[in-house]
């Protein structure tokens, strides 16, 4: 048990430092993939791994902690953002972003 809890601890410290983000690295890449401005429509999502976890860290911020969304009010938000809003959606539950229910009909950001 104690050898899988180090090997779990090693995965994620590798994780985290995969995932070392600068400031101007994270301007670089929003700027990139929201042209017209951050807080828009999103023109493209990225195919590099980093690249969607800034991207996906940027739009989780338009969600409210402490609060359960329906999937049509998470449907709702991300179609302002990019067609393919069933997409996000995914990307945001498997980056751990948010949370969801089993019957996938409740959301809220993972904290």
């Amino acid at each position: 048990m104690i050898k899988l809890i180090k090997i779990f601890l090693q995965g994620a410290k590798m994780m985290a430092e995969r995932y070392m983000i600068t400031e101007e690295e994270r301007e670089k890449v929003l700027s990139t993939y929201f042209k017209e401005d951050i807080d828009g429509k999103l023109d493209v999502f990225p195919s590099k791994e980093k690249r969607k976890w800034i991207v996906l860290q940027h739009i989780i911020k338009r969600f409210e902690p402490n609060i359960i969304y329906s999937e049509k009010e998470i449907n709702d938000s991300l179609k302002v953002i990019y067609s393919d809003f069933a997409a996000i959606r995914r990307y945001l539950i498997d980056f751990g972003f948010m949370n969801r229910s089993k019957d996938c009909k409740k959301y809220w950001v993972n904290n």
